[in-house]
């Protein structure tokens, strides 16, 4: 059996043909050759330089802490409930408006951080980060 005899036309032919293949290489790397000299080709320009430093703008934010016996304190100033809404009502109008940031005891009472958190939120505050120690946790 013979592959490609002239007698048998439809005989499975095993051998790629490269010439195709060759060819369609050939015409790529003249593409690329024409190319990248066109892509090299800048225009120069004097353009202004400019030194800006980053607007970093962290906006402001009030310490709200709570002991264990269920104290609150405003930026380190004990409080007693009717000048904390008065605080909170005062920041709450405030624009930006600041950040609660809210730090409490371990033993204090969930129901006094609740509460703190309610009158926050009714005074208008809608910013509320808890800040924790993780150092006083082990």
């Amino acid at each position: 059996m013979s592959f490609g005899s002239p007698d048998k036309d439809d005989d499975v032919m095993s051998e790629i043909n490269m010439t195709p293949l060759v060819d369609v290489m050939l015409v790529l790397l003249i593409i690329f050759i024409i190319t990248i000299p066109v892509i090299n080709h800048s225009v120069k320009l004097d353009l202004p330089r400019a030194e800006a430093q980053p607007n970093d703008v962290k906006p402001p934010h009030i310490e709200v802490s709570i002991d264990a016996n269920g104290v609150i304190s405003w930026n380190g100033n004990a409080v007693d409930e009717a000048a904390l809404k008065a605080s909170i009502a005062t920041a709450a109008a405030q624009s930006p408006q600041p950040e609660l940031h809210l730090r409490a005891d371990r033993k204090t009472a969930y129901e006094n951080v609740a509460r703190l958190m309610a009158a926050a939120q009714t005074g208008g505050l809608n910013k509320i980060g808890f800040i924790t120690d993780p150092e006083a946790a082990r």
